[in-house]
């Protein structure tokens, strides 16, 4: 998932939720039982939508480390800088094809909202997803309305 353009900064810690908070991504879960085991490494997303929900997680508690490790090597950039100041407050996924156990690549069409500065912003994107070495990796993606 790209990000809202931003000042750059030095990287924050994680900032995982504790205990039972509920799960970034959106989906019915506590954290540690939905996108925690894919951050802390033991367990990998089975999907490119299970991969694009634990990077939109990774972007809300500042995991960068997690993020440049599902990033394709051949589009990975060096460091992201995320911006302490955005919030992400919101996940859409409005469409999926193929990354599945099936298939070797994916694409997820979503709308991740946010607060940057305390004023509100949504970020539409299609991303794409391939399989490397057996897991699901972040390609790149397409900015949308």
């Amino acid at each position: 998932m790209a990000r809202p353009t931003r000042r750059p900064t030095t990287p924050a810690a994680p900032a995982a939720p504790a205990g039972p908070a509920p799960c970034p991504c959106g989906l019915p879960a506590p954290y540690d039982a939905c996108c925690g085991p894919f951050h802390r490494g033991a367990a990998v997303p089975p999907t490119a939508e299970a991969l694009m929900r634990s990077r939109y997680s990774a972007f809300a508690v500042r995991d960068e480390p997690y993020l440049l490790r599902t990033w394709a090597a051949a589009t990975r950039p060096a460091a992201l800088g995320l911006d302490a100041a955005t919030r992400w407050t919101g996940l859409e996924i409005t469409a999926t094809t193929g990354g599945t156990a099936f298939h070797t690549r994916g694409t997820v069409a979503f709308r991740a909202h946010y607060t940057a500065s305390g004023a509100p912003g949504v970020l539409g994107e299609l991303s794409r997803f391939a399989r490397e070495q057996g897991r699901w990796v972040y390609v790149d993606g397409t900015f949308s309305g």
